[in-house]
């Protein structure tokens, strides 16, 4: 028992370092960018006194070490202050704009997952066969093509000829703000709403973008668990097992899968986690409304608020995907108990 409480502790302190760090880079971040705040909130025609009082009201009179302190304190708050672009509270706009990458980016990690994993391991399985051959080649065009080029290559040929798929945007006019919000999840809330001309409408849409970032995914974790796979499939135990004469599907399956569970929900979490902050080019070229293109569009703006909250919201979520990452550790592999 005393051991499980000195682990769980050190879980945590290592859990918070590394929030306080991430907060101390963003505090960094916001000081040293050659953006006056006060004039993006007070505007350039305003007076001295103006500007002297909204100098002290943001706290910018204080040692570095207090604004830091006050700036952690409202952040723990949920306060990462207002944005200038849109006249709201950063938080309410990151409610409104996440819940769209997060939909794109699951989606894309399904795709990479339900597809890349067999294919990484039927090409480790068929080493130096056409199938490998193809896997590689997949990997390999993953990796190497700009995703905003096969976008707009996506767009034209999809939606602009073809007609498959819906356009840019996340929903068409006729649908935008007919389906109640409940999670934020447009093709959740379309269905829980019981509309399916919405939900068909919002599957068109989100369909090729996902699919998009579901390919680069896939090419990450197809090229991952076929090195994995080998590893495995030349250790001792797999020889011995063949010897026993157990079945190669089984041997594969159920043996050497098995064991590459733990390295592999890693490069599952960090393909989600590089999903939600690097969908930004996708977002961008799909008119998504998601963090990606909010934090892009701020930046562009000088609205500093709205950069370091999003930017505080995706190292969160990498924070929050190792923490999950280490507790299913703990599950699947008894020696890391």
């Amino acid at each position: 028992m005393r051991r499980r409480l000195r682990s769980l502790g050190g879980v945590l302190l290592s859990l918070a370092l590394t929030l306080l760090g991430l907060l101390l880079v963003t505090f960094v971040i916001g000081r040293i960018m050659p953006i006056d705040p006060v004039l993006k909130v007070v505007g350039e025609r305003a007076t001295q006194a103006q500007y002297d009082a909204a100098y002290q009201a943001m706290g910018l009179d204080k040692p570095i070490w207090q604004q830091f302190l006050r700036y952690m304190a409202e952040v723990l708050r949920g306060d990462f202050g207002r944005s200038i672009s849109t006249g709201h509270a950063v938080a309410q706009d990151l409610l409104r704009v996440f819940p769209a990458t997060l939909e794109l980016a699951m989606l894309g990690t399904l795709i990479g997952v339900c597809v890349g994993v067999p294919l990484g391991v039927i090409a480790a399985a068929r080493r130096g066969g056409w199938l490998d051959q193809i896997a590689r080649v997949v990997a390999l065009v993953g990796y190497s093509m700009p995703i905003f080029w096969l976008g707009l290559m996506g767009l034209l040929l999809f939606y602009g000829i073809l007609g498959w798929v819906g356009g840019p945007g996340r929903q068409g006019i006729i649908y935008d703000g007919m389906v109640p919000t409940v999670t934020g999840l447009i093709l959740v809330d379309s269905l829980m709403a019981g509309d399916w001309a919405a939900f068909r409408d919002a599957f068109s849409h989100i369909v090729l973008p996902a699919g998009l970032l579901g390919y680069f995914s896939l090419a990450y974790i197809s090229r991952m668990t076929r090195s994995f796979m080998l590893e495995q499939l030349s250790a001792e135990y797999v020889v011995t097992a063949r010897v026993k004469g157990l079945s190669e599907r089984r041997v594969i399956w159920t043996h050497a899968f098995r064991n590459i569970l733990v390295p592999l929900i890693t490069v599952i979490a960090l393909s989600f986690g590089s999903l939600l902050e690097g969908s930004v080019l996708t977002e961008i070229v799909f008119s998504w409304p998601g963090i990606g293109q909010y934090i892009t569009k701020a930046l562009l703006a000088g609205d500093m608020n709205a950069v370091l909250g999003g930017t505080v919201v995706i190292g969160t979520c990498f924070v929050a995907l190792n923490l999950l990452s280490d507790i299913l550790y703990r599950l699947l592999d008894p020696r890391a108990r």
